[in-house]
């Protein structure tokens, strides 16, 4: 098998995707803990001027990476620093199915999931001398969850749950026999990051930063794991991740299987929902499992943007981008990503039925150009 990100096609040759691990416990700095910004009254009067759908994110000083006590803190999130960043608004869900198609009429866009895969272009992200898949594996599609993994499985092996669906697309997440009709409140899936940024770029909107998010995940925290605290025993109760023996078995408890519509669970201070499960939200920051190895020792960092690279050395020929907060596949014995720590490297062509985005806005973004109503 070989893949450019989730764009899975199958070959004897080579064999790649992601693997997460799990790590021991960080040591972490200390920050103010009072989650208020210097200018409070300054914060209300852009609180009330948020666009729809939107909420403000006052100027904060947090604390980025993992967290003490978080026993499932991975190696690309350490160590912590501190890290500041200025105001912004955010979406209060991910983009919806409803929103996106909005998109699509007024553009006439089609997603990278829908267009034919281009040989010439594919294998350049390949290692040399990679043979030409058949023609009949060269078409438009996406990679879906498999429903039907039965018995124990070898957790090292991902494509027991991972098919690449010819026809799978935002509009059709489950093949083209499936469609979203019924479902305008859940986030739309199946997109990349040049999807994302394309939506973004005509609703006058951006993908957040890595920072953002995670100060926007935090709430009125500064260095809680989760977006509620640090009690994992709420899990299930705040964020639709999966529960019983994965990828085998979802019992269910937090009241859905698959993917959930938008504000489902219960928002964070902020009144910002679904930051943790439910489907993983792509960033404009690049990869890079080293980054936060680079940084120098207490600084204090003010509204980074990420690495200059993208590095992962388990796919070192293609470009990255994060993505955040983790999905419904997340479980302890695979994927703990449901942490605002978490971060995953996912190629710029990549999509599947359980990664969509959400987007922010500044002030001087808002001042400076019109956006359409969503």
């Amino acid at each position: 098998m070989y893949t450019t990100g989730f764009r899975i096609i199958k070959s004897e040759s080579i064999s790649c995707l992601f693997l997460l691990s799990f790590c021991v416990l960080v040591s972490c700095k200390k920050v103010d803990n009072s989650g208020h910004s210097d200018n409070d009254a300054h914060d209300n009067q852009l609180i009330q001027n948020a666009p729809d759908g939107m909420v403000w994110v006052p100027g904060k000083t947090f604390l980025q990476g993992a967290k003490d006590g978080d026993k499932y803190a991975m190696a690309r999130e350490k160590p912590a620093h501190i890290v500041k960043v200025d105001g912004f608004y955010i979406d209060t869900h991910e983009v919806t199915n409803k929103q996106f198609s909005a998109f699509v009429e007024a553009t006439g866009y089609k997603t990278v999931a829908e267009r034919p895969i281009l040989w010439e272009d594919f294998k350049k992200q390949l290692p040399p001398g990679t043979s030409k898949p058949p023609d009949s594996l060269l078409q438009p599609g996406s990679l879906i969850f498999n429903k039907s993994v039965q018995g124990q499985v070898n957790m090292n092996n991902y494509s027991q749950w991972w098919t690449w669906k010819i026809g799978a697309n935002w509009k059709h997440p489950q093949g083209p026999k499936s469609s979203i009709e019924g479902k305008d409140n859940f986030p739309v899936v199946h997109v990349t990051y040049e999807d994302a940024v394309a939506y973004c770029k005509w609703a006058n909107r951006r993908l957040p930063t890595e920072a953002e998010w995670e100060a926007a995940a935090q709430g009125q925290n500064t260095d809680a794991i989760f977006t509620w605290g640090n009690d994992a025993d709420l899990l299930f109760q705040k964020a639709n991740t999966w529960q019983g023996q994965f990828p085998v078995l979802n019992n269910a408890k937090d009241g859905y299987e698959f993917i959930a519509p938008i504000k489902s669970f219960e928002p964070n201070s902020y009144g910002i929902y679904d930051m943790l499960g439910n489907v993983w939200e792509i960033t404009n920051d690049l990869f890079d499992v080293e980054y936060y190895k680079k940084i120098e020792e207490d600084a204090i960092l003010k509204n980074p943007k990420g690495s200059k690279v993208s590095y992962n050395p388990n796919n070192p020929l293609q470009k990255e981008y994060i993505i955040k907060g983790g999905s419904y596949l997340c479980h302890d014995s695979y994927c703990a990503s449901y942490r605002i720590s978490a971060r995953m490297g996912q190629t710029f062509d990549s999509s599947s039925d359980h990664t969509g985005f959400r987007t922010v806005v500044t002030k001087d973004m808002l001042e400076n150009n019109d956006q359409p109503d969503l």
